[in-house]
């Protein structure tokens, strides 16, 4: 299958990409800088951070080896998703209550960050309110009523049950038991949202430097870091690489699994039926395990993705496990054309949730979104900008939650985590 192609050099070949506001390419780094804060990555956590930090007066330089938001920030399914990886009820229980609550107080922020940076910056990236997660079985509703209710807890009056009687007002399909909505949730365009982003902070005097790896980290009282062809030297370095990030950080990069999900993009629908799929506009992913997530476009397009590949290793072909989904729930679009597939690797760590750290006094970091990272990259990429600037409360907080090796180490981490999928996924088919 032969998919239309984008003129947006390298960045892969995805609809956000071909239909990118701005695909000017930034200079390469060619010299020796002196800062205050570098930043290695120019994805949602890096470039939040670079806001931040610009906001409150630093002088920042990011460090971008291939094209801001190459990797997972430019490639997802573009939902704006509350909360992490993990419900705050887990949280508790390994935690404790007092870290959950902290959490909790935290967890409705990156979309509020978002939607602040988008009406501030005058972002324009197809924003639109509205997320609905869909339940197949009478145990996952049960499960959405309980979490309804423990977010509710915690400060979060935006959710409401839907019977499967109601199921239709968000999406016309008839695999669904019923669901729930969030009306704090919603859907953008991502790669226009942290291109945005970026253009923001370049406003504010940050400078961002395209194909421009980093080589080296010397660490020290102004730490180094080195490209191919110039350097960085500063008070503090950030390291927001996520699942993109080279091995230079062996202590970073062995705490963390590339997983890889796969999306399309159909043709532009005709106006009528793409309404007719999702009349409320809202964003949808359902509650399986390994899950499927969709929505429509601002050309009127269904932008459709799902599968896993452990380890980032994409199925040959990339449309095999989406296309058959897509069409159990639409199967009226058994003749409509993909213009766009593409994969993107999220990094995964064992606990779910995100991992932040000091390598050193002058070297923080941030990984491991696992999955939810549109809004927790936003919200922790702030955090790390608080840190530098000397409020490092919530930092400490997501810093002494303790991060744990891969069992089975590089060799059998893989098979190992495909295993639990499985078993997950034979749950999820059997309703149990």
């Amino acid at each position: 299958m032969s998919f239309k192609t984008s003129d947006n050099p390298r960045h892969t070949n995805s609809w956000y990409a071909a239909t990118a506001n701005d695909k000017r390419v930034r200079p390469a780094l060619q010299e020796d800088l002196e800062t205050d804060v570098c930043i290695i990555g120019a994805g949602f956590t890096g470039i939040s951070a670079a806001v931040e930090l610009s906001e409150r007066g630093y002088r920042v330089v990011v460090l971008e080896a291939e094209r801001i938001g190459y990797g997972a920030s430019g490639r997802n399914g573009g939902q704006i998703v509350n909360g992490y990886s993990r419900d705050l009820q887990t949280i508790a229980s390994r935690y404790g209550q007092e870290k959950a609550v902290a959490l909790g107080a935290m967890s409705l922020e990156g979309g509020e960050i978002i939607r602040s940076r988008v009406s501030t910056y005058n972002i324009d990236c197809d924003l639109i309110p509205g997320g609905f997660f869909a339940a197949f079985t009478d145990k996952q509703i049960r499960e959405m009523e309980a979490h309804k209710r423990h977010w509710e807890q915690h400060g979060h009056g935006g959710l409401e049950m839907v019977s499967k009687q109601e199921v239709s007002r968000y999406v016309s399909t008839d695999r669904y038991a019923g669901g729930m909505i969030d009306r704090l949730g919603g859907h953008i365009h991502p790669l226009n949202l942290v291109v945005g982003e970026a253009a923001a902070a370049e406003n504010l005097g940050a400078r961002i430097f395209e194909g421009s790896r980093a080589v080296a980290l010397e660490d020290g009282e102004r730490p180094i870091v080195r490209t191919e062809r110039g350097s960085v030297r500063s008070a503090y370095v950030l390291v927001c690489g996520n699942a993109y990030l080279s091995p230079l950080l062996p202590e970073i990069h062995g705490r963390m699994m590339p997983v890889s999900s796969q999306v399309m993009a159909t043709e532009p629908l005709e106006e009528g039926l793409v309404q007719s799929l999702l009349p409320a506009n809202y964003c949808v992913e359902d509650a399986n395990y390994i899950l499927d997530y969709y929505r429509r476009t601002a050309d009127n397009r269904l932008l459709y993705g799902g599968g896993i590949g452990y380890g980032g290793h994409d199925p040959k072909d990339l449309t095999s496990v989406i296309r058959p989904n897509m069409l159990k729930t639409f199967p009226q679009l058994k003749d409509v054309r993909i213009d766009y597939a593409w994969s993107g690797n999220f990094a995964l760590t064992l606990t779910r949730i995100p991992h932040m750290g000091r390598l050193s006094d002058k070297v923080y970091f941030s990984h491991g979104d696992s999955g939810h990272g549109v809004t927790t990259t936003h919200l922790l990429g702030k955090i790390l900008g608080e840190a530098v600037a000397g409020h490092a409360e919530r930092f400490d907080i997501w810093a002494s939650l303790p991060n744990l090796p891969f069992p089975g180490g590089k060799t059998f981490r893989v098979p190992l985590t495909m295993l639990g999928a499985w078993w997950y996924g034979l749950r999820d088919r059997h309703g149990l």
